[in-house]
């Protein structure tokens, strides 16, 4: 069943993945708050001075009446193990008593009042069922709270519950608010979501408070992006949040320097627990970042970046030179850069390729703390190839110490051909398409100086 589920959810997490990042700036968020609640036997015994139902009853009340003058806020209620007798061991009593929509308070309010506890505790089939209480529309933060006091009666998996609906992004992770709770009640919800004891009615009542707090109101962080002296002197780039259970985006910042020189102070939603990645060449990925309600976290990230520019100097030049950075001793293309232009690295060693003619290569490339790494290329020189041969086959080579690298091949559709090219000893190698014998192939050797034109004529 389990399976199931997260097939006919999938299509609701692709709706939230879309509508995330958009989320964010172009409309409010909805908070959309399942209250769920235990109604099995257990909830008449007393906590305190009252039985546990009633106090669970007057808290939700008390709640409510908070919740009424909140914008963007919609409540629901559902409610297992009440509908049958205890031994009836009943392990689909679970209801959606009120649905969402907006201002049913009064509504929810009216029906806790008739609720009586009767039968047994079954978080994971009510859980599951729960996924279908809320509306499938974007921009929407949808939070569960559970209120109980019993642990899994009905063989069900209520982690494996838990996960599944977080991953597809169709909750958050659930807060669970345990009533005359002991360690072992404890440690059988830290895997479905954030736990919180009530052994007492001021301590339910707390809880509860914290509860909606963190369901309602962001809290600040700040990055620190540290140098290789550890201090947050890097700036600048963008830092992209998601939710380390869905994979969903949430948040995008572009990293700055306040006014009175630090990191500045961002907005995130304590509810989830994060994975950034700071956008660095190459990116800094960060996972398992929890923010504490209520309290300004610091999240710091080694990041130390330095400049990389190449430039060729003259009047003989490319057009449009690029080349190509990758990691030392990798094939991966971390980025392609513009000749002359200047561009941040984390501080480390790279590979270089120049796509130049030919192509030149440069190994260990430091790049240093704040200081900027240039290449300077030799000028190029120009090289006029005029073919007056019909049809031919041709090949330009590079001459180092006697050993030929290929450069390029000369397309067979054009006569004249000019190409920028580095100085250099070369040779041409070329015969007429229409020649049947291989010793009809000719070569020719020629040298390319900077700044100079070299004209070689194939006949």
């Amino acid at each position: 069943m389990l399976q199931k589920l997260k097939h006919s959810l999938l299509v609701f997490g692709l709706i939230l993945s879309v509508f995330a990042l958009e989320a964010q700036t172009t409309k409010p968020i909805k908070t959309r708050i399942l209250f769920l609640l235990d109604a099995s036997g257990s909830m008449y015994a007393r906590l305190e001075t009252d039985s546990r139902i009633n106090i669970a009853k007057r808290l939700l009340t008390k709640t409510l009446d908070s919740l009424e003058s909140k914008s963007n806020v919609e409540v629901a209620l559902r409610v297992y193990g009440h509908t049958s007798p205890p031994n009836a061991r009943n392990c689909r009593d679970t209801r959606l008593e009120v649905p969402f929509r907006a201002n049913n308070f009064d509504e929810v309010k009216k029906r806790l009042e008739t609720i009586t506890p009767k039968g047994t505790t079954l978080i994971a089939h009510s859980l599951l069922q729960s996924a279908y209480d809320f509306p499938k529309e974007p921009y929407t933060r949808n939070v569960i709270i559970l209120i109980t006091d019993g642990i899994e009666e009905c063989q069900g998996d209520p982690c494996a519950v838990s996960e599944a609906l977080q991953s597809q992004g169709v909750i958050l992770k659930p807060f669970i608010i345990g009533i005359g709770s002991t360690v072992d009640f404890r440690k059988a919800f830290e895997c479905v979501g954030k736990y919180y004891d009530a052994n007492t009615e001021q301590g339910f009542e707390d809880a509860l408070n914290i509860v909606i707090s963190q369901a309602l109101n962001n809290t600040t962080a700040q990055v620190n992006l540290l140098d290789v002296y550890s201090k947050p002197t890097e700036t600048n780039v963008n830092m992209s949040f998601y939710d380390m259970n869905s994979g969903l985006l949430m948040y995008n910042y572009m990293h700055t320097i306040n006014e009175r020189g630090n990191p500045d102070t961002i907005l995130l939603d304590p509810i989830y627990r994060y994975k950034m990645v700071v956008h660095t060449i190459p990116p800094v990925v960060k996972e398992n970042i929890d923010v504490t309600p209520g309290k300004h976290t610091i999240i710091g990230v080694d990041a130390p970046q330095g400049q990389f520019t190449i430039k060729v100097e003259g009047l003989t030049n490319y057009a449009n030179l690029q080349y190509i950075i990758r990691k030392r001793g990798s094939y991966q293309t971390l980025h392609v850069q513009d000749a002359s232009s200047k561009e941040k690295y984390l501080v480390g060693k790279y590979d270089v390729e120049v796509l130049c003619l030919p192509r030149m290569i440069f190994k260990d490339v430091n790049i240093d703390q704040s200081a900027t790494t240039t290449i300077q290329l030799p000028q190029p020189g120009k090289l006029i190839v005029n073919c007056q041969l019909k049809d031919y086959y041709a090949d330009i080579y590079q001459m180092v110490r006697n050993e030929m690298t290929w450069v390029c091949k000369l397309p067979v559709e054009k006569r004249t051909h000019q190409l920028i090219i580095q100085p250099g000893d070369y040779k041409i190698v070329y015969r007429s398409k229409g020649a049947t014998r291989s010793s009809h192939t000719f070569e020719r050797l020629f040298k390319v100086t900077s700044g100079m034109a070299t004209n070689i004529i194939l006949n």
